[in-house]
């Protein structure tokens, strides 16, 4: 029987009522294949498991009856991903979660054809060595779509994962996450074309494997890293666990902050930062808060950067916003956050959405947001070690977008300040997760980062991506004081961006050309004049032409 034959009995079994349990069972295996990336990020941070998490689900694919079976492959697949790096978000969203999850699996649909196209069947050298280009390049365009705020925003791209590993952050300094992801996925689909069934095949494995190797290893010998100039001394309070639920919550962290803050005295310190929703009230309304925040700044001899979660005064609507106080009171430095977080901080289509407050703990107001980022100003310290130190301060889910601390670093930025809050999700795999970002922001754009938060868990990263000083674990009620080196050095990811994106897409665009080109030219092509199409029929009626008449 053929390769066109077993296909089409296969495709004929998968319309009888088992052939459609199959493919339940099918679905079902891809759902699971494609959860197991989650276990290379924080907290299980099996950083090593990203190089072959996706392999099954690749081979899974390769093996689809047909293209449409390869999509539901696919689309399983991300649902489980999707389900799998989310989780921690199940108390606060429930059954909405299975919705969006299953909304947003969609994206890997023409990924599992893409897959199938390229690696099913009994591929050649040819298009295995291409698959190592182009799968990856898909990969990318759906973690790009689905960095788009209004889908969830970049929170679980695969480069992430190597938040930990000195020459993936090194990496990242070239062509940002997005580099890393490409390199993720080529070295699993290289391990996949390992089971081919033909040697030629697995050597393009093999040398797949080796050309990554050799490119990580170009770059962490011949991209220097960053030049240091100095040294900042900032610290992080962090309040602690607090029930979000009880009374007065809001007073008890801000005086346990309070408490932590005038303990610091004496510390020789550039700045002290608290949590994101540190202080619960505006500033011009609550003086005595106002007040309170400006003795703090005195006796350390710094400024503190302190967050405000509360509806302001000069304008309508709830803002969450960066606000410098410093030794003679609140400063004009102040940043809003500009992007939101979605269902936790407003409701996308409120209208045709608004439902999912029922059934979670979805924003029953819409924050408002700002217009633009800023780059603040410090006051000189009176001890401080880094006098008219610039910070660029993000707010929570800001972290996981590497766009927004490209742009601060290009602004100016020589420390990022990060505040944060994980109170609902203290239990969970989300707050580790959402520190390593720092370590990613950092080593892009060769600025220090700082990662305070309210609960969670608070670290600081050097300009090389690299976890310095101690780290604030979620039942820590503590500060910690980060001595940070400065560079001055604008890494290539600063000065060109996202280039591997564009890079994929173009991958991808020259992909569909050849295909074009070669369907055209099998139906139109140049043949020999004189000669018809060939192919069974064309030879039958040839033959047909030819015999004489009985």
């Amino acid at each position: 029987m053929t390769v066109g034959a077993r296909t089409e009995a296969t495709t004929e079994a998968g319309d009888s009522g088992g052939g459609r349990w199959s493919g339940v069972r099918r679905s079902a295996l891809a759902l699971v294949l494609g959860a197991l990336p989650a276990l290379a990020f924080p907290a299980p941070s099996l950083w090593w498991f990203a190089y072959v998490a996706l392999v099954p689900w690749l081979l899974l694919i390769r093996t689809a009856p047909s293209a449409r079976r390869a999509g539901l492959d696919g689309w399983s697949g991300g649902v489980g991903f999707m389900l799998a790096v989310h989780h921690w978000l199940l108390p606060s969203l429930h059954v909405f979660l299975l919705v969006l999850a299953a909304l947003m699996g969609l994206l890997w649909l023409p990924w599992g054809r893409l897959v199938r196209a390229m690696l099913g069947g009994r591929p050649s050298p040819g298009r295995a060595a291409a698959a190592l280009l182009v799968v990856p390049s898909g990969w990318l365009m759906v973690e790009l779509v689905r960095s788009w705020q209004g889908l969830g925003g970049p929170w679980g791209l695969l480069g992430a994962s190597q938040w930990q590993v000195p020459p993936a952050l090194r990496l990242a300094s070239v062509g940002g996450v997005w580099l890393v992801s490409l390199l993720v996925v080529a070295v699993n689909t290289a391990v996949a074309l390992l089971f081919a069934s033909t040697a030629p095949v697995r050597r393009t494995g093999i040398a797949g494997l080796t050309g990554g190797a050799l490119a990580l290893g170009l770059v962490w010998w011949g991209v220097p890293a960053p030049r240091l100039t100095g040294t900042v001394r900032i610290a992080v309070v962090q309040p602690g666990v607090y029930d979000p639920d009880g009374a007065g919550v809001a007073g008890l962290r801000f005086s346990r902050g309070e408490a932590l803050t005038r303990a610091l005295s004496g510390q020789r310190l550039d700045l002290v930062v608290w949590g994101e929703s540190s202080v619960g009230a505006d500033l011009r309304t609550r003086p005595e808060l106002s007040a309170r925040l400006t003795a703090l700044a005195r006796r350390v001899g710094a400024p503190v950067l302190v967050n405000v979660d509360a509806r302001r005064s000069d304008r309508p609507g709830i803002y969450k916003s960066a606000i410098l106080v410093g030794p003679d009171g609140p400063t004009d430095e102040r940043y809003d956050k500009m992007r939101l977080v979605p269902f936790g901080e407003y409701i996308p289509m409120r209208p045709m959405l608004g439902w999912a407050t029922s059934v979670g703990k979805a924003a029953a107001e819409d924050r408002r947001r700002g217009t633009t980022p800023v780059v603040m100003t410090l006051p000189a310290a009176p001890g401080g070690t880094a006098p008219g130190l610039r910070i660029g301060p993000l707010i929570c889910f800001e972290t996981a977008f590497p766009d927004m601390s490209r742009r601060l670093a290009n602004n100016g930025a020589a420390v990022l300040v990060a505040q944060s809050s994980t109170s609902t999700f203290q239990e969970s795999w989300a707050p580790a997760q959402h520190a390593s970002l720092g370590a990613l922001r950092a080593a892009e754009t060769g600025r220090p980062m700082v990662h305070a938060t309210l609960t969670g868990v608070s670290a600081a990263y050097g300009p090389d991506g690299r976890r310095t000083g101690p780290v604030l674990g979620t039942r820590a009620s503590a500060s910690a004081v980060y001595e940070l080196p400065l560079s001055d050095t604008r890494t290539l990811y600063d000065r060109l961006g996202p280039w591997p994106v564009y890079a994929a897409v173009l991958v991808l665009l020259a992909t569909a050309a050849a295909r074009w080109l070669t369907n055209r030219l099998g139906t139109n092509g140049l043949r020999t004049p004189g000669r018809g199409p060939r192919g069974p029929r064309a030879r039958t009626a040839r033959g047909s032409a030819g015999r004489p008449a009985r």
